[in-house]
């Protein structure tokens, strides 16, 4: 979470250019490990940023980590229902024509998850999405669980076209 809080704030470059940011996590990481060699943040970059971040953390993100859904099979299963999530847990959600992937930042009073995530309106911010998309809830295997995420303070905006 330290990592991915520190790049709140990073956007694709509009109009066919790259952030040089986004670009050098696909660089580092590469096709052997994200299944893909990653070419444009016009490409959805949720598991880029996902994969990113749990290797700043000394983790091993999951085969071909660049496909959201290939989180919903990452490290260990820690169900969907709980009222707080682990903070940090790694959120799976279904959207028209594929996933998202994001970490639990906190909860609102009508239980829909606050996730800090990559490619949230082409950004690195903090969305508000439901649960009803939620299908996975995962945390790395031999790390020990955070406490609950804590409950909002003030209600973040609602995701708005993550891809």
């Amino acid at each position: 979470m330290t990592e991915a809080h520190r790049l709140i704030g990073t956007r694709e470059v509009p109009d066919g250019g790259n952030n040089p940011v986004i670009m050098s996590w696909g660089n580092r990481l590469g096709a052997k490990m994200l299944g893909i060699s990653y070419g444009a943040d016009s490409i959805p970059w949720c598991g880029l940023f996902a994969a990113h971040c749990v290797t700043q953390a000394g983790l091993k993100p999951p085969a071909i980590a660049i496909r959201a859904k290939a989180w919903a099979t990452w490290g260990m299963f820690i169900g969907t229902t709980a009222t707080r999530p682990p903070l940090g847990s790694i959120a799976v959600f279904s959207r028209a024509g594929g996933g998202h992937v994001g970490f639990v930042d906190s909860v609102n009073a009508d239980g829909s998850l606050n996730i800090l995530g990559g490619n949230q309106g082409d950004a690195v911010n903090v969305r508000r999405f439901a649960r009803d998309r939620l299908i996975a809830l995962r945390w790395p295997k031999g790390v020990p669980v955070s406490p609950p995420a804590p409950w909002a303070r003030s209600a973040v905006i609602d995701t708005d076209g993550e891809a």
